[in-house]
């Protein structure tokens, strides 16, 4: 198992550059903390309207009251996965897909607004990372890429094993359609610079390839 590279004290750079990622992170974090909530007021309108019908019709009613449940338990793991990137746990690990697919649940709508669309072309792959590690520069990468490229455009990621490291790769490719919303950012843009002091900390490594950016991380548990 290699080393967890949380165990010493970040560099300044990397302390920045992570500070600058959670405050680009931070609309789609509130985004993701009321998107289960919003429900729960309209549900118990309907509820309590039920309630107070002549006959209550019992069966809607718990019905209702099972979806409040059912949206109250999302919102509590929802607040439990944004306190895990403010707060990670070094020791966690993911497999590369489930750490692709929550990196972009977190950030599609977001970057949607703003014209671009993410395309998940990855596969799963046997063997498991760390979890902090891949999604801090998974998610910074994908930010960094819409700092530095013109909207529309398609942020394709695939993966693969290359012996001792899991490599994510991330493309853009301009498209024909709406720019989205032309605002500007809550923060200032990620560099490359960025990139390369969050890898450094967390003992990845982040590379150009042409015209892609490929990311690469240690294996905790062996691949096959």
């Amino acid at each position: 198992m290699p080393p967890t590279p949380a165990t010493t004290l970040p560099s300044p750079a990397a302390e920045a550059a992570r500070y600058a990622l959670l405050r680009r992170l931070a609309p789609s974090m509130r985004h993701h903390l009321v998107v289960n909530l919003q429900p729960i007021g309209m549900i118990y309108e309907v509820m309590d309207r039920r309630l107070r019908a002549p006959t209550p019709d019992l069966a809607h009613v718990q019905d209702s009251a099972g979806k409040i449940n059912g949206f109250a338990r999302a919102a509590l793991q929802s607040c439990v996965d944004v306190v895990s990137w403010l707060a990670p746990d070094d020791a966690a690990t993911c497999s590369v897909r489930d750490a692709v697919r929550e990196s972009l649940g977190l950030l599609a709508t977001s970057l949607s607004f703003r014209g671009y669309a993410l395309r998940d072309e990855t596969v799963d792959l046997p063997g498991l990372v760390r979890r902090s590690g891949i999604r801090n520069l998974l998610a910074a990468t994908l930010i960094h890429c819409t700092d530095h490229s013109a909207a529309p455009a398609d942020l394709a990621l695939s993966v693969a094993a290359e012996g001792a490291d899991a490599l994510v790769s991330v493309s853009v490719r301009p498209t024909q359609g709406d720019k989205g919303l032309q605002s500007e950012t809550n923060y200032r843009k990620l560099t490359w610079d960025d990139l390369q002091a969050l890898a450094a900390a967390d003992g990845t490594r982040v590379e150009r390839d042409g015209e892609r950016i490929v990311l690469r991380f240690p294996w905790v548990t062996a691949s096959a």
